[in-house]
């Protein structure tokens, strides 16, 4: 699936786009900004209706694609296929725990909870899908039915997405696009119409999925200005405020993932601790836990029976404007949280990945569904403020500053409350634009500045034009209509990485067995112990591969040549020589040696310091294939030792190649 690489030392260039996802993006973008800003009405129909037939014909095929994505998640986390890492074999995360989790909370749907923590779970308790309202039974449905449309069917989608992209690209070496899942399935031709499509939709979903979050945002944060310091709630204030925030995203996407998103991210995870906090602490904190308690053990309780409830039985209205909505805009917003989990989930394995992107984020999220939620429903049900339903049902936007007066310090939380709005959604607008960059560019995730600041700027730009002409409603309507399509992708997605990992799965079980050459077993046993205990420097490795591997690779290389089988030998700038057997439409050989930095034992040091044990550093001839490092060190072998490894290893290849022929 891939082809080894080389460093070179070239200029960056001014440019790096992929034209025809870049172009047809630009242009369809334009298109149908243009449609829903000078005639918000007509386009708003057309989109109402669409979605109108997608939830009347297509819902079950929506409820039973969301269940298999779940399952076929836990699926590859339980399974053999969880060992297996994103990345190379010998690769390891990129970022702390920590760090990790705030990025993907923060761009999964931080923003969300904000806006609907409160207002949900009130609207449900008002006006539930089938019974009466405004009893206990209904308030208990509220939070069953809030927990379902914020758990793990919600994050299935996303995973399913980031780690088909993540295993593509950082094990295969395929571009860091959503055309790269198709490859299993359609091979080189991701590279062609179908993949530009697939890439062109890619884009447009996240364009407008951020750009129409952020028109109906600024509207909660304008709200929360208006309530603390009585600034309007005008257009005029909300066009200024997306301003402000695409400035500050522009920001944060120039400095990059590592010091801009990442220091961002952790910011609202520390912001999200305090408000949570605060409301255990000041709001009915023994009913919080116990009704936390309780909500989890309905969710999961009810799961089967609530995954597939279509109210088939007593059809309502209510199924298509909350669970099917929900999964329709869960499923526009994968390609951009999908990528974006991704990106920062090398390293990773999948059973690590699985239960970090399905369960942790699931847990902070009852949490805080349950503080706030349960908060608000016992001041309604047991305080009697039947005010802040009302104000729920006149305006959503305004029920987290309407909660907040109830509670102590009321206005300095309302102030930190706007506060996490506004930086939710900073990591939203800039890692969007980092996805879209890189989807424009071909997989490329070092791209040039100017680019990644351009898409900043024009989903600040769409969403403010929309906010002004009226067409955001309709925008959003259209991005939640494509998720139709998108899911049929997704299936095909699904389907590429279990034929992938089967395939990976055979080759570890065919060429993996052994890890060491048998013909070492024939060794001189001093010279075997010496391999072991000797500590070599950078340099002796060098002479080894100069002296002893690259020879040895010719000389199998030439043999392989004159049977007419395509073979070269190749050096890297990081110290590493490898041998490609090339098999065509099969996958090749790889076999290559590299020196890898130890620290010395401390048996071996008479000095243990800091930098005397940086300075000592000793190196490893170590064995890697496509999949990575082995963990075998080949140093001091013979050159006849390394040929008969390098047939072993070929050998069971071959065999690989007919598992799965």
């Amino acid at each position: 699936m891939d082809q080894p690489t080389t460093e070179a030392n070239t200029k960056k260039p001014r440019i790096v786009i992929n034209p025809p996802v870049f172009f047809s993006a630009a242009v369809l973008t334009t298109l149908l900004v243009g449609f829903a800003a000078f005639m918000p009405e007509k386009t708003g129909l057309v989109f109402d209706r669409t979605q109108a037939w997608i939830n009347e014909s297509a819902g079950w095929f929506y409820v039973m694609s969301v269940a298999g994505f779940l399952v076929f998640t836990i699926f590859l986390g339980v399974s053999s296929f969880g060992r297996i890492r994103l990345g190379l074999d010998h690769s390891r995360p990129d970022y702390s725990y920590l760090s990790w989790f705030a990025m993907l909370f923060s761009a999964g749907m931080g923003i969300g909870l904000m806006f609907f923590a409160v207002a949900e779970p009130i609207m449900h308790y008002v006006s539930p899908p089938v019974g009466d309202g405004a009893t206990v039974e209904a308030a208990r449905e509220a939070m069953r039915i809030t927990f379902f449309h914020w758990g793990v069917h919600a994050w299935a989608i996303y995973a399913v997405v980031a780690l088909s992209l993540a295993y593509f690209a950082f094990r295969h070496n395929l571009p860091l696009t959503i055309r790269s899942a198709l490859y299993p399935l359609i091979g080189d031709r991701i590279y062609g119409p179908i993949g530009h499509a697939v890439d062109t939709f890619a884009v447009l979903g996240t364009i407008f999925g951020v750009a129409t979050s952020l028109g109906f945002g600024v509207m909660q944060i304008n709200s929360g200005l208006d309530y603390l310091f009585g600034v309007p709630v005008s257009p005029t204030t909300q066009v200024i405020l997306i301003a402000s925030i695409t400035a500050i995203a522009t920001v944060s996407v120039g400095l990059g993932l590592d010091t801009g998103i990442r220091r961002i991210s952790e910011l609202n995870i520390i912001l999200a601790f305090l408000l949570l906090g605060f409301v255990l602490v000041f709001g009915p904190t023994v009913f919080l836990l116990q009704t936390l308690v309780q909500n989890t053990g309905n969710y999961l309780s009810g799961l089967m029976a609530a995954t597939f409830n279509l109210y088939a039985y007593e059809p309502t209205d209510w199924i298509g404007g909350w669970t099917l909505f929900y999964w329709g805009w869960w499923i526009a917003w994968s390609p951009f949280v999908g990528m974006f989990i991704a990106r920062v989930s090398r390293g990773r394995t999948i059973r690590e990945f699985v239960v970090g992107v399905l369960f942790v984020p699931v847990g902070f999220t009852f949490m805080w569904m349950t503080f706030f939620g349960d908060t608000a429903l016992h001041m309604v049900m047991t305080q009697g403020i039947t005010s802040l339903s009302e104000a729920v049902a006149a305006d959503t936007s305004v029920a987290l500053f309407k909660f907040f007066e109830h509670l102590p310090f009321s206005g300095i939380m309302s102030f930190v409350a706007t506060l996490l709005v506004i930086t939710f959604f900073v990591t939203s607008s800039d890692s969007g634009s980092l996805v879209v960059d890189m989807l424009t560019s071909g997989g490329q995730e070092e791209s040039p500045l100017w680019q990644r600041i351009f898409w900043a700027i024009l989903e600040g730009f769409v969403a403010a034009v929309l906010l002004i002409a009226g067409g955001l409603g309709a925008l959003q309507t259209a991005t939640i209509a494509s998720a139709l399509p998108f899911t049929v992708i997704m299936i095909f997605i699904c389907w590429g990485l279990y034929k992938a990992l089967k395939m990976d799965t055979a080759k570890r079980t065919t060429v993996f067995e052994t890890r060491t050459s048998t013909s070492m077993s024939s060794t001189n046993w001093r010279d075997r112990l010496r391999a072991i205990i000797d500590t070599p420097s950078l340099d002796q490795i060098r002479r080894f591969q100069d002296s002893t591997v690259e020879p040895a690779m010719q000389e199998v290389a030439a043999e392989f040549k004159s049977r007419g089988l395509d073979s070269a030998i190749q050096r890297g700038e990081d110290g590493r020589i490898w041998l490609e057997i090339r098999h065509g439409e099969q996958i090749d050989f790889y076999y290559s040696v590299r020196p890898i930095p130890y620290e010395r034992p401390a048996f071996a040091l008479d000095d243990t310091r800091t930098k005397r044990m940086e300075a000592l550093k000793y190196y490893r001839a170590e064995v890697h294939f496509k999949e990575g490092g082995q963990d075998y060190d080949i140093m001091n072998w013979s050159k006849q030792a390394i040929i008969a490894d390098i047939i072993d290893q070929y050998e069971r290849h071959l065999g690989f190649l007919n598992a799965v022929s």
